[in-house]
């Protein structure tokens, strides 16, 4: 395996990329947008720049990382020549679809087509190609250059051999995987977002602000932040369509949004990326320090 191809050059899609061209792979990042791919190759630069000032690499590295990644608007040219490719587009089921009905078009036979969805079935998306048996979730973590855990997803027929390659290929890329089976928001963000829902719900029921709520759960049970300040980070508009894929997916009301999530994200109260969520991010001093958690 020697060319990833990467498709989404968000915040997720830069990571990967990042992560795959620091290992020595050849990436192809792949956006419809020229801005986003511009936007995502200044935000793997700077994170470079950071690793050389703390002496965790070379100037010589850096530049070594980003003669790796070579950037295009086209996916069928993208993925041409591509041995692994891994969709890292808006969490979006009817967008993942089309995605990879066209990816199955445009890559090779040999190629394997993996997601970075948090909570989409895999065999759902699988069962618009004619390979599902090499469809397979890679679900990493944000920021993805920095966190160890990937979640590697077998849809119902992913194979034995796709599943061993792509195990293997985490731990080459520097990252601990670990497999889990194909059920909405599969391990992590079935635990995690019901307990950031019930956060909000706490908030919304008036039992404490959002301070104290972070507060409480900082100190008292050691996280590392809190609950709803890591749901301004990971995005509101997020973590309500994981909710709704796990509400639709279960149909368990103790998955059902928050109304106060749901009115957040229809007022465009986003978290971090709008400047304002349960948090106010508009002071870029303030929006700084937060993002710094995370480098």
């Amino acid at each position: 395996m020697k060319n990833i191809a990467v498709i989404g050059a968000g915040t997720m899609g830069n990571g990967i990329a990042h992560t795959c061209a620091q290992a020595g792979f050849k990436v192809q990042l792949i956006d419809i947008s020229e801005v986003s791919l511009k936007k995502g190759m200044q935000t793997i630069s700077n994170n470079l720049d950071r690793m050389v000032s703390k002496e965790k690499i070379t100037e010589a590295d850096k530049q070594s990382v980003l003669n790796n990644i070579t950037t295009f608007t086209d996916i069928t040219e993208g993925v041409e020549y591509a041995s692994l490719v891994i969709e890292a587009a808006t969490e979006n089921l009817d967008l993942k679809l089309k995605i990879f009905k066209q990816l199955d078009k445009d890559c090779p036979e040999d190629t394997i087509l993996a997601t970075n969805t948090s909570s989409i079935s895999i065999t759902q998306i699988a069962s618009v190609t004619s390979r599902p048996e090499m469809v397979i979730g890679m679900h990493f973590m944000n920021p993805v250059p920095i966190m160890k855990l990937v979640e590697i997803i077998r849809g119902y027929n992913t194979s034995d051999t796709i599943t061993k390659t792509i195990m293997d290929l985490s731990v080459t890329l520097g990252k601990i995987p670990v497999e889990v089976n194909d059920y909405p928001g599969f391990v992590a963000n079935r635990i995690l977002m019901p307990m950031l829902n019930e956060s909000i719900e706490t908030l919304y029921n008036g039992v404490a602000g959002v301070e104290e709520i972070d507060t409480v759960m900082k100190l008292g049970m050691a996280h590392p932040m809190g609950p709803l300040q890591l749901a301004d980070f990971i995005g509101l508009d997020v973590c309500l369509s994981i909710l709704n894929v796990m509400y639709d997916g279960f149909k368990n009301p103790k998955y059902a949004p928050c109304p106060l999530l749901v009115n957040m994200v229809r007022a465009g109260k986003l978290g971090v990326k709008s400047g304002e969520g349960f948090y106010d991010y508009s002071q870029s001093k303030k929006a700084e320090q937060v993002s710094k958690q995370f480098q």
